[in-house]
């Protein structure tokens, strides 16, 4: 069996798949640090979990799984950086980098390695395997991967990358037929919207980390750089970190970061209308136009309202279909460490 491990900030999914790729439970934790609660195909018990590594425990008690019978674990994480192309068997040097990349993606890869440390250290032998959501992205041309800055700020790693590609790629293979030209929305609490021309990424909202591009439910989206270097003159950067990833966004305009709970024809809900169609605009005339529009994500696939505010406002890129898609990328992580630990055609060998 393989276990998908899918760490944010605050929460862990985890999810078990036989050999043949079948999902066979699912796990998850919420609220770690606080009044933490463990969720089990369904079921629910309260835990009081101080961090990722102990509700990694926990969801291995309740799964009633010996990690050291895994066939192999796998792992989501947000950053890859340049390097990372594809999915990695994580050694010290995956395993370094996606530290170092820790700054970039603050609210995932950091918690993350910490999922990937416990479960090197209760199952050594175990072969674990790192997806990255930035891999998706990674064959973008210069035009769209580059920042108008001097060659050494580019050769140093000050480039967009990119995100949700592990969603994307999920939406990729779950659409048949794949329309040539596709805008791919994947909206939760992280947001972004890609243009997908032959089923490969060629540019999308979110850039150098996942703060910018859309309005999200607590990251600010877009913002000018000399705004940012106001706010870190006056509160210091680190609290200009937290302000920008933690407490802007949805949560700054309508005092929550959950879209259910904002009133509707409100700011936080008209303001990620906008900048979602002011945003995919710019997609939509990157390919040329589109053939197809697809919603994944949390309010991608739950808000009606919100699917239809942005689909109202592309309209003038004709009358094209609109699919919804449930996100899968546990079982796209799934696929991914499968081929890289040579159990099934999936993923490239690295």
């Amino acid at each position: 069996m393989i276990l998908v491990v899918n760490a944010g900030s605050s929460s862990l999914k985890c999810a078990v798949f036989a050999r043949d790729l079948a999902r066979v439970a699912d796990a998850q934790v919420v609220e770690i640090g606080g009044r933490s609660a463990v969720i089990v195909n369904g079921g629910r018990r309260a835990a009081a979990l101080a961090d990722h590594g102990t509700a990694l425990v926990a969801v291995l008690e309740a799964l009633d799984l010996a990690p050291d019978t895994l066939a192999g674990t796998a792992h989501r994480v947000v950053h890859g950086g340049a390097e990372m192309d594809g999915p990695r068997r994580i050694d010290a040097t995956v395993r370094a980098r996606i530290d170092a990349l820790g700054t970039l993606a603050p609210l995932h890869n950091p918690v993350a390695l910490a999922c990937i440390d416990a479960l090197a250290e209760m199952a050594p032998g175990v072969p674990q395997v790192a997806s990255f959501d930035t891999a998706f992205h990674a064959g973008q041309e210069d035009v769209a991967l580059r920042y108008a800055l001097p060659d050494r700020w580019h050769a140093a790693g000050v480039r967009r990358y990119g995100f949700h590609g592990l969603s994307y790629a999920g939406l990729v293979g779950a659409l048949d037929p794949l329309p040539r030209r596709l805008l791919a929305c994947h909206l939760g609490n992280g947001a972004s919207i890609c243009a997908i021309r032959d089923g490969r990424s060629v540019a999308t909202s979110m850039g150098y980390s996942p703060v910018s591009g859309l309005t999200m439910g607590s990251r600010v989206g877009e913002i000018d750089a000399n705004a940012v270097l106001r706010i870190a003159g006056e509160i210091g950067l680190d609290a200009a970190r937290r302000l920008l990833n933690n407490d802007s966004g949805l949560r700054a305009l309508g005092g929550t970061s959950d879209m259910r709970s904002l009133p509707a024809g409100g700011l936080a809900r008209r303001h990620f209308v906008h900048w979602a169609v002011r945003q995919a605009g710019g997609l939509v005339a990157t390919m040329g136009g589109i053939d197809a529009i697809a919603f994944t994500g949390g309010i991608g696939e739950n808000d009606a309202a919100i699917r239809e505010g942005i689909v109202a406002g592309l309209a003038f890129a004709g009358d094209v279909p609109v699919h919804v898609v449930p996100a899968d990328e546990e079982g796209t992580i799934a696929r991914e460490a499968a081929g890289i630990l040579g159990m099934t055609p999936g993923g490239a060998a690295h």
